[in-house]
């Protein structure tokens, strides 16, 4: 499969609401609002979409119409999520979980984005070896 765009589309109560908050505490870009659908794009990675649908939208299958977003999990590699943290942390963003380094190697924080959905701000860190032998990877 040969593609040019990753996209992700999430239910949302208030579509511009939401892209309000991408942009204001992630920098993203508005590239379409027709009010029910609004589309965002960050100038740094040009191949991914975030897209905003109204919950009610008749272009949801029936299954997903109309309910809140649920098990959903956003996340966005940063060069140091400690900084993040605090940024994001004093801009007002509910932290659902505070940095917490994890063996296999990452750093991250879960944070509370719009209608129910969870941002994960993650960077690569050394995994732990003994971990890493106890779970069948390394020499």
């Amino acid at each position: 499969m040969d593609f040019t765009l990753v996209g992700v589309a999430f239910a949302a109560s208030d579509p511009a609401a939401s892209a309000r908050w991408f942009a204001e505490h992630f920098g993203f870009t508005v590239t379409v609002d027709l009010g029910w659908y609004v589309s965002l794009h960050h100038e740094s990675h040009t191949g991914l979409s975030v897209d905003l649908v109204h919950r009610d939208h008749e272009s949801w299958p029936d299954g997903a119409r109309g309910r809140e977003v649920a098990g959903t999990l956003f996340a966005l590699m940063v060069a140091d999520v400690d900084a993040e943290h605090e940024r994001l942390r004093t801009e007002g963003v509910a932290v659902l979980r505070p940095p917490v380094t994890e063996p296999w190697g990452q750093r991250r924080c879960q944070l509370a984005g719009p209608d129910g959905l969870v941002v994960e701000i993650l960077q690569r860190v050394a995994p732990d070896p003994a971990w890493l032998a106890a779970n069948g990877f390394g020499a």
